[in-house]
């Protein structure tokens, strides 16, 4: 044991303490000991570990983490001049510290004054745009915006020019609502006051898309503040804008029309970086519904560009505060930007955060601190504006486009702002918003306040009359003005398109030896592909019906007809819940090696060599996104096959919003046709009430005027020749096919080669039955068909005659007449179907059925239910079987 270890801690204070009386009073030993001590007591300080640096370094990371929440972003509420979290008390800091130089980590200072970094992080992130990025779990996209941010303090050095093209937007922005307020007394126009900034905002993003080389944006948007968009940003001419707040038939529409503020337009805008076509999607008042339609339109147009489809058109969607947190639209379009199938390299989102939805305030709209909390499920960056600071929205849309641009995600813009009105010109804010219409009432209009800001900045007041003065001519010239023709830039796409309808055959057969061909190509696999066993008996099963001409069933018989219409150069697209495979296994476009899992589409090869496209994608679980994506896909491509499958027919209610507002009548509404194809597999086998039908009475409930075509294949040649039709008609109609289930393996739904190679669709389908001795027609439609084929068999009713109707709508009355008129003299006619009485053809065909053949028929099938079905497979099998009694009974 050593000395030291073997004295105590009271003997050393002792020595201590005798030492600092007199020094010489210990030994050396001790003295050195007592000596190097005092050193240290006196040098403590510098040598304890600084934690300053590190605690900038804390501070500045706090600041782009937090700093968006007390940026000063709201026209309506007090900047914030106090930031807890942010005083320098909070990362152990100090007054004194403010001179003090400090090197930092990945900062636009590498090294400066504590007070020159706090004046640089306040300005980028406390001021009029609050940038939330942090949540961004990549670190070069955090870092790609910090640093732009950083640069230019988030304010960018606007020139004098860009500055006037501003301020003259906001002025004909406010003029133009002015204006319609003014002359257009009591009329909804769901005005853009209180959000004019929106009008300079978009000018910039134009221009500035141009400048990156884009080429196209397609706009979705809500009803408010359309009209000023489509007069400023698209140059609508006044006059036609004026005209439809008069009367819609003077305007001359085509159809039934639609209120003014849901109207599409596509114009061309010119800049010295070049030209940009901008096209704004017609859309419904229910809010969001346009979203994926957009995102459609976007991907046709990038797949069929030459180069960089991604970078040359650009999504831009725009929303309302609530309508963004509260729609699921909203979600569900999110989630498609990064599927295969769907992404289109990042959309840019405008939030008009007015504060208020109709009469809802945001504590009762949303559970999250900001509207735009639901778009961090994508990690996109956010951008919080004030409404009254343009020069921040154009930062703000500059750093957003570029950011798109760069990582082709995408970015959201929120510009917080106001309502001036109520919900429309006629409704009363102070009912239920009184302090908040009371700030608005004494708020100053934005072209005033950056008006102020510019005299301040040395322009003259002169400039702006101007301005003013010129808008004003231009607007009450436009009153009295004649209205201007318009050639609508869409429709050049659609030119070669009839608008009329035709029951005209087409004929759609493909010769043998083409069908041989193409069936080998569909069966046959690179030598390197290991596929699974069953797959390769499937593939040599089908190749070997075809070659054969024989037992083609409903899965060959639909990749024939995609392979042959790939092979002529048509494109064809298929999306849908497990499409690739087909959710009742029959399809197999995609095969999938067993070994490497490496994927392999024969139909994609044979379209490649044509070239033309095959696209199919398993979609997400949605149906309203992925249905309204693949509507706005069809619309951008009049000669190509576009098909949504559901999953199960029942599924497609889950889309209504899109079937009711978009497919069904859009035509109508909007001039806007498409070919849209929807699969909608239905059918009765027992598995209850979601699982079997697709409720064909909706959509016929939703025909008028040749809008739709409703069609229920019965065999796979039918399935063939209407798949063929529908892009080798004159005309372009929504097209939905009740698809099978059952059937897709039923011994008797098979269709011969030849059934290939010849003829067209057929409406309707008679019987080999000689009418003679015929005490009864039944008339029918799908599935149904074979078990009354298989009734009329094994009872050996040959009295009975089976009519099928494959197409409900537009029903095809004369053919139908035709093919009834051998029987004329038969005395009963009855309808059969396996739905419930108020579902299926039942409702629609009961009166047309009644007109042509002068009798009323009777009906066969299940009762009027609530429910589509029964959940209870014994009773549907009962059920069934007395539908097929009562078919053939003799009536009483």
């Amino acid at each position: 044991m050593s000395r030291v270890e073997n004295v105590s801690p009271q003997w050393i204070e002792a020595q201590y303490q005798a030492y600092k009386n007199d020094p010489q009073s210990v030994p050396d030993e001790w003295q050195s000991f007592f000596k190097g001590f005092d050193l240290g007591m006196e040098n403590r300080d510098l040598l304890a570990p600084d934690h300053k640096p590190a605690a900038v370094q804390s501070m500045i990371r706090r600041y782009r983490d937090i700093g968006h929440i007390y940026a000063c972003v709201d026209p309506l509420t007090p900047c914030k001049l106090d930031h807890p979290l942010l005083n320098l008390s909070e990362f152990g800091l100090e007054e004194a510290d403010l001179q003090r130089t400090f090197a930092t980590d990945s900062f636009i200072l590498p090294e400066a004054p504590l007070k020159d970094i706090i004046d640089v992080l306040q300005q980028t992130y406390c001021r009029s745009l609050g940038l939330e990025f942090m949540h961004i779990p990549i670190p070069e996209e955090r870092k790609w915006l910090h640093q732009h941010a950083e640069a230019s303090r988030n304010r960018s050095d606007i020139s004098r020019g860009r500055k006037f093209q501003t301020i003259k937007m906001l002025l004909r922005a406010t003029k133009f609502e002015s204006f319609l307020h003014r002359k257009f007394v009591g009329q909804k126009r769901f005005s853009l006051e209180g959000a004019e900034s929106l009008i300079p905002l978009l000018d910039h993003l134009v221009e500035k898309a141009a400048e990156l080389s884009i080429q196209q944006i397609v706009i979705g948007m809500p009803h408010r503040g359309r009209l000023n968009v489509l007069a400023n940003i698209f140059e609508k001419p006044l006059e036609n804008i004026f005209t439809e707040f008069s009367d819609n038939e003077r305007y001359q529409i085509v159809g039934e029309g639609d209120v003014k503020y849901h109207k599409g337009y596509t114009t061309y805008r010119q800049f010295i970086q070049g030209r940009i076509r901008i096209s704004l999607a017609s859309n419904p008042s229910h809010l969001e519904a346009v979203d994926p339609v957009v995102e459609g339109k976007v991907r046709a147009r990038q797949d069929r560009l030459e180069g960089d489809g991604q970078q040359l058109v650009m999504p831009l969607l725009i929303h309302g505060d609530a309508a963004f947190a509260g729609q699921g639209m909203v979600t569900e379009t999110l989630n498609l930007s990064q599927l295969a199938g769907y992404k289109t390299g990042g959309t840019l989102h405008l939030i008009v955060n007015n504060q208020i939805g109709f009469t809802t305030t945001p504590e009762d709209a949303r559970s999250t601190p900001y509207a735009t909390d639901v778009a961090k499920m994508l990690n996109a960056p956010i951008f919080h504006v004030h409404g009254d600071d343009p020069e921040a929205l154009i930062q703000a849309a500059s750093m957003a486009i570029e950011y798109r641009q760069q990582f082709r995600k995408d970015v959201i813009i929120e510009m917080i702002c106001y309502r001036r009105h109520g919900h429309n010109e006629g409704d009363e804010p102070f009912f239920t918003q009184p302090l908040m219409y009371e700030k608005i009432r004494n708020h100053p209009l934005t072209a005033d306040i950056y008006k102020t800001q510019l005299l301040l900045e040395g322009f003259k007041e002169e400039e702006f009359q101007e301005v003013e003065d010129a808008f004003d001519k231009l607007l009450e010239a436009a009153l009295d003005s004649n209205v201007c023709p318009l050639h609508e830039i869409f429709l050049k796409q659609w030119s070669h398109i009839s608008r009329e309808f035709s029951f005209d055959p087409v004929a759609t057969g493909v010769d043998e030896a083409t069908l041989n061909q193409l069936s080998a190509q569909l069966t046959t696999l690179p030598k390197e592909f290991t596929p699974h066993r069953k797959i390769a008996a499937l593939l040599k099963k089908r190749h070997q019906a075809v070659t054969e001409g024989q037992a083609i069933d409903w899965g060959t018989g639909e990749a024939l007809a995609f392979a042959s219409l790939v092979n002529q150069g048509t494109s064809v697209r298929l999306s849908g819940q497990d499409s690739r495979r087909g959710t009742f296994n029959h399809r197999h476009a995609t095969l999938y090696d067993n070994k490497t899992g490496e994927e392999y589409t024969a139909l994609a090869q044979i379209a490649s060599q044509a070239d033309c496209r095959f696209d199919v994608f398993n979609s997400m679980l949605s149906e309203a996104a992925v249905l309204g994506f693949d509507y706005g896909y069809s619309v951008e491509t009049p000669d190509d096959l576009t098909i949504w499958e559901a999953q199960f027919g029942d599924f497609a209610n889950g889309a209504q919003v899109i079937i009711d507002q978009f497919i069904a009548s859009s035509l109508a509404k909007w001039d806007r046709p498409t070919g849209i194809t929807m699969f909608l597999p239905h059918g009765y086998e027992g598995q209850g009430p979601e699982h079997s039908s697709a409720r064909i009475e909706r959509y016929l409930q939703l025909c008028a005027g040749n809008n739709m075509q409703v069609v229920n294949p019965s065999t796979p040649a039918q399935l063939f020749h209407v798949l063929r039709r529908q892009v080798s008609t004159k005309y372009r109609r929504p097209l939905i096919v009740f698809t099978p289930k059952a059937l897709l393996r039923h011994p008797a739904c098979v269709s011969t080669l030849k059934d290939l190679t010849s003829g067209h669709f057929k409406e309707i389908i008679g019987d080999d039955l000689k009418p003679e001795g015929c005490r009864r027609v039944l008339l029918c439609s799908g599935k149904i068909y074979y078990d009354l084929l298989q009734q009329r068999s094994d009872c050996k009713h040959e009295d009975v005659a089976i009519i099928r109707i494959d197409q409900l709508y537009p029903l095809h009355k004369e053919l139908l007449k035709k093919t009834l008129e051998p029987y004329k003299d038969s005395v009963e006619y009855f309808w059969v179907q396996e739905e419930i009485a108020n579902g299926g053809g039942w409702d629609y065909l009961r009166p047309r059925l009644r007109d042509l053949i002068g009798t009323e028929p009777v009906y066969v099938g299940r009762k009027r239910s609530a429910s589509t079905a029964v959940g209870s497979h014994r009773i549907h099998k009962k059920e069934q079987q007395d539908i097929l009694d009562r078919a053939f009974a003799t009536l009483k």
